[in-house]
């Protein structure tokens, strides 16, 4: 079965215009099957029922505005080449157009031969492989471009953030992002953790706003992300030792109640967590005392399946000479258990728990 005809489809509300360039591109017709439309609804309608492999839109129309149709157009036939045109040239309207997926840009007015190259440009089939990269660094991504000398755009989006990196010829020469551009855009995309990238060939920025050479600078981002996570360890680690505190603190106070001989919080599987009591500085001891709680803990798990209570939340037990009281706290392999002679005010304990158990489950 032979390979069908390229089809190209021209959108402009002038009339005029649409008319002219279907009489100087009929001689193209070996090449590629033209067709014209007035407004971007027409275009819809046409691409409804014809696959086509190229669209040239104004961007100025009534209703459907050329940038809408480029939206339109790669939300439903992402296969598709958009090349947008318009007499009204801006940065602005280039970087829109740019990021929503157009393939060119061209500012009228221009010559048929300009526009007849774009068009064999876009229905030409390149050699190469189009996919997905997985695990990649985005400083192997940037080399790539580098070594292999190419003029590009490499556009990255990382959650709720978007940055773009333009080369040309293997140099980087200009960054954006949301709110920088230049140096300090390039670095901030270099501190991305993640996300999705698209490489745009042939691609030139408005400005050249970068002449550090791109070994230097990715060499010094490298070097920012390094001592950024420096600084986000220490302060995680400063953090971490400030909620120990105030867990100790909250257990502490359950200590001093009178009556008390041990704060405890452990595992399932007693695994200490946090200790305030008689044996502080008896860590083999506190092991034990690990032990112990694990085994009664799991045969009040047992007990509670046979009752069919499900989740245990909070249990006393009273003996002549002790009381112990146990706490699970909600999501969390954790629990908090008091113990303490027969003269403890369970009521007030059980206050204290239920006061400071929020608390406890932020901090955990």
């Amino acid at each position: 079965m032979s390979e069908r005809q390229k089809r190209v489809l021209i959108v402009d509300d002038e009339e005029d215009l649409t008319w002219t360039l279907s009489k100087k591109l009929s001689k193209d017709s070996d090449k590629f099957e033209l067709t014209c439309v007035n407004s971007g609804r027409e275009a819809m309608e046409v691409l409804n029922q014809l696959p086509f492999d190229l669209v040239i839109t104004d961007v100025r129309m009534p209703e459907v505005s050329g940038l809408d149709l480029l939206v339109k157009v790669k939300d439903l036939y992402p296969s598709t080449k958009v090349i947008i045109m318009t007499a009204y040239g801006s940065s602005d309207v280039q970087k829109v157009a740019n990021e929503r997926g157009c393939f060119r840009y061209i500012e009228k007015p221009f010559e048929i031969n300009e526009l007849r190259e774009l068009i064999l440009d876009g229905i030409t089939e390149k050699r190469g492989f189009n996919g997905k990269v997985s695990d990649f660094q985005l400083s192997d991504i940037i080399q790539l471009n580098c070594l292999g000398r190419l003029t590009s755009a490499l556009q990255i989006s990382c959650e709720n953030e978007k940055g773009i990196i333009y080369f040309q010829e293997g140099n980087i020469v200009h960054a954006e992002t949301d709110f920088q551009e230049g140096e300090s855009a390039f670095y901030r995309i270099m501190s991305w953790k993640g996300g999705e990238f698209v490489v745009l060939r042939n691609q030139i920025p408005e400005k050249e706003s970068i002449s550090k050479g791109w070994q230097s600078l990715l060499l010094e981002s490298l070097r920012r992300v390094d001592e950024n996570s420096d600084l986000a360890k220490k302060e995680a680690e400063r953090e971490k030792r400030k909620r120990q505190r105030r867990i100790q603190q909250m257990l502490q106070k359950l200590y001093k109640s009178e009556g008390i001989e041990h704060v405890f919080m452990h595992t399932k599987a007693g695994f200490p967590l946090f200790y305030q009591g008689k044996l502080t500085d008896r860590k083999e001891v506190i092991s034990e005392l690990g032990n112990f709680v694990s085994v009664l803990l799991g045969n009040v798990l047992k007990n509670s399946k046979f009752l069919k209570g499900q989740q245990l939340d909070f249990w006393e037990l009273r003996f002549q000479r002790r009381v112990v009281l146990m706490q699970r706290i909600p999501d969390q392999d954790a629990y908090l258990t008091v113990i303490g002679n027969e003269h403890i005010n369970t009521g007030f304990i059980r206050l204290e728990i239920k006061k400071n158990l929020p608390n406890l489950i932020t901090l955990l």
